[in-house]
């Protein structure tokens, strides 16, 4: 598969990471630096990842598991991935789309179990409703939802419009119009407040 077509990343069966040639020695010392270098990149790129998830709508637990499957597909093709955040970011929207275009939510009794990401299962409804932009976010129509989330990701329009292999002036009208409702939703909000 190539970094261009993550659709089904994660989807298929497990493979090791790409092997190094050479003798043993070499070969492990490029093992461990292509560890360090994804090492670096997981701590970095992980939370912001996970943020942008939920900025698109997903639940807390639902955001952190797709992040961190993403990662596991990103390190395994991590010698092919010449650009890896916007290849993880695609990747994890993606794979967004698919958790909800085939499954219906439904409450369970249980609280999913800490992980390092989620330290306080219990807390998400507090972390939740500490992020006043959330209600906002998830108020929007999907697209204006998915092009905010990208942009409060750091991607401009165009970068946005080619991972998402939509027209750069669709972006740009959905970003306009994502930008309007926040701007409503905030001035409502300091209205109520006073």
């Amino acid at each position: 598969m190539s970094e261009s077509d993550p659709a089904d990343s994660g989807d298929g069966p497990a493979t090791e990471p790409v092997t190094h040639p050479g003798p043993p020695g070499k070969r492990q010392d490029l093992r461990n630096e292509t560890d360090e270098e994804f090492s670096a990149f997981y701590r970095s790129t992980i939370r912001p990842l996970v943020a942008f998830l939920i900025n698109q709508g997903a639940a807390v637990h639902v955001a952190a598991d797709i992040a961190q499957d993403t990662m596991t597909s990103a390190y395994r093709r991590w010698n092919e991935l010449r650009t890896p955040r916007p290849w993880v970011y695609k990747v994890a929207s993606r794979a967004l789309v698919r958790r909800f275009a085939s499954t219906e939510e439904e409450p369970v009794g249980e609280i999913p179990e800490p992980t390092s990401l989620l330290a306080r299962p219990d807390a998400i409804e507090e972390w939740e409703t500490r992020h006043d932009t959330l209600p906002m976010l998830r108020s929007l129509p999907p697209r204006q939802r998915q092009v905010l989330a990208w942009t409060l990701a750091g991607f401009t329009p165009g970068d946005i419009a080619e991972h998402l292999g939509l027209p750069s002036d669709t972006v740009r009208a959905n970003l306009l119009k994502a930008r309007r409702a926040a701007a409503n939703y905030l001035k409502k909000r300091g209205e109520e407040e006073q």
